[in-house]
């Protein structure tokens, strides 16, 4: 069978009619081709990455997106049929994000997941704000904690590479970060740790929610060849998604190898990217090549300086990736499709140069792959009813999260420490809990934790305009606006007094 053949019995949809206790009564199939936007579903090539699959570090986090479109509500999504092997995989569902080049929202589908050891899933929502729709990011949280703890707004970060040379070629930097220590931030300094083989360390960095920001302390993850299986977005039409009986269950598979070529981070929108965001304009948009997102000093990538570790021995691997990505930002045609459907044209039309620019694969294919095949069961009845009722869980426990987290007012967090004090609430354990490290077999389990630096109470953050105006005395701040208005009513826009 020709290979055009085979791509066009591989691009589909599956919707799936709910019958009674969560059988399947009927399976209506419909072909996703060239005609896939007619039929209100376009599969793309590249896109935001599921949160769960691969959580982005920022150095100075900030106040998710807001936008003033609604996002729908959760579509059905039922889980792939075909898992990774293990005991530690969990279907984490998908969820809305923002598009804002279609200027309307797109479904990240959900993934299989390697759960990471002694951590635990906290899903992201939307939520309404007086501006209008906020996001707020989901991480992977401490296991073992019953509470969390909601912090003032940490100062901004004077992370600024390594102060010393490494031991040996076998270390990677780990970025220091502003710790909440006897009632106030201090810092605690960056340091240099031997990089684990198949381990990706996460290091410390904090997430916002409306009610504070939450702490998130350094942890393992698995390489990302290990993560599990990750699927590509979707766009919707609201006519396909709004039919009743509707669900959704994602067929098409991304290539992690080639994922890791072409991706991007985006950290004011809190997510990485794949695909092709090589266009000047991009960078404009605020996404970084990971080769350049450390030293723009705006985070730390942890898949890029595993990437970076794993080619110690090759002085020319770093200059090549940045050559291949000038390459991809000056020539248009080097760069890969956005879509399943122009792919699909790629691969027919014999153009896909060697596959370098082909990033997605159907999930019925990714076990035949000669290079890297994927050892996938299929999901079995129990198994599938298990998935599904888990996936109403974290709906639920999303719905929990949110609730907790949206009774203090959005500008208090903002304020100096001084003037907002933490809090620490329970949340219900997650219905998405990676095993404990003591419960893996010999060989498998984690590393031990590195052991982190102690706070410097003698480093002083670096005071910001932010930080300056509520210390500004009642009746200077009364004279400057009065000056400003003066201004104003001398022609003047008044941006002079301002700065």
């Amino acid at each position: 069978m020709r290979v055009h053949h085979i791509y066009k019995l591989c691009i589909v949809t599956t919707l799936f009619v709910i019958g009674m206790g969560l059988g399947l009564a009927k399976a209506v199939v419909v072909q996703l081709g060239q005609a896939d936007v007619e039929d209100g579903v376009q599969v793309l090539t590249r896109g935001p990455v599921h949160e769960a699959f691969a959580e982005i570090v920022t150095f100075n986090p900030e106040p998710g997106i807001v936008v003033s479109k609604a996002p729908p509500d959760a579509i059905a999504e039922m889980p792939a049929e075909q898992r990774p092997g293990g005991d530690n995989v969990a279907w984490i569902p998908g969820y809305w994000a923002w598009d804002d080049e279609a200027i309307d929202f797109l479904w990240v589908s959900g993934t299989w997941r390697d759960l990471p050891p002694d951590r635990q899933w906290m899903p992201g929502y939307w939520i309404r704000s007086g501006q209008g729709y906020q996001w707020t990011s989901g991480y992977w949280a401490d296991a073992t904690v019953s509470e969390i703890e909601y912090l003032p707004k940490p100062p901004a970060t004077i992370e600024a590479g390594p102060n010393t040379a490494a031991f040996s070629t076998g270390q990677s930097w780990i970025p220091g970060c502003w710790v909440w220590h006897q009632g106030r931030y201090a810092w605690r300094p960056g340091y240099w740790e031997t990089v684990r083989p198949n381990w990706d360390w996460i290091p410390a960095h904090y997430v916002w929610a409306p009610r504070g920001y939450v702490f998130v302390e350094g942890y393992y993850d698995y390489s990302v060849d290990r993560r599990g299986v990750l699927f590509a977005p979707v766009h919707f039409g609201a006519g396909v998604y709004r039919r009743r009986g509707f669900s959704y269950s994602p067929t098409v598979v991304i290539d992690l190898a080639a994922f890791t070529d072409h991706l991007f981070v985006r950290p004011r929108y809190q997510h990485y990217y794949f695909g092709d965001y090589y266009a000047a304009s991009y960078r404009d948009a605020g996404f970084y090549p990971s080769f350049s997102y450390y030293s723009s000093h705006k985070g730390y990538d942890p898949i890029y300086a595993h990437q970076r570790w794993e080619n110690r021995q090759d002085r020319s691997w770093e200059p090549r990736v940045q050559a291949e990505f000038k390459s991809r930002r000056d020539h248009e045609e080097s760069r890969p499709p956005r879509t399943w459907a122009d792919q699909s044209k790629l691969i027919t039309s014999g153009k896909s140069g060697g596959n370098r620019r082909v990033i997605a694969t159907a999930l019925s294919q990714l076990t035949q792959r000669k290079d890297r095949p994927l050892r996938l069961q299929p999901l079995d009845k129990k198994e599938r009813q298990v998935s599904v009722q888990r996936v109403q869980e974290v709906q639920k426990f999303r719905q929990n999260r949110q609730t907790l987290e949206n009774r203090v007012p959005v500008k208090a967090v903002e304020k100096p420490s001084r003037e907002f004090a933490p809090t620490k609430v329970r949340l219900p354990r997650s219905p998405i809990v990676g095993k404990s490290a003591d419960q893996f077999g010999k060989g498998q389990a984690p590393p031990k934790r590195p052991q982190t630096l102690q706070p410097d109470f003698k480093v002083k953050p670096k005071v910001t305009k932010v930080e300056r105006a509520p210390e500004q005395p009642r009746a200077k701040q009364k004279e400057k606006s009065k000056g400003e208005t003066k201004d104003k009513h001398n022609g003047e826009s008044g941006k002079k007094s301002r700065d």
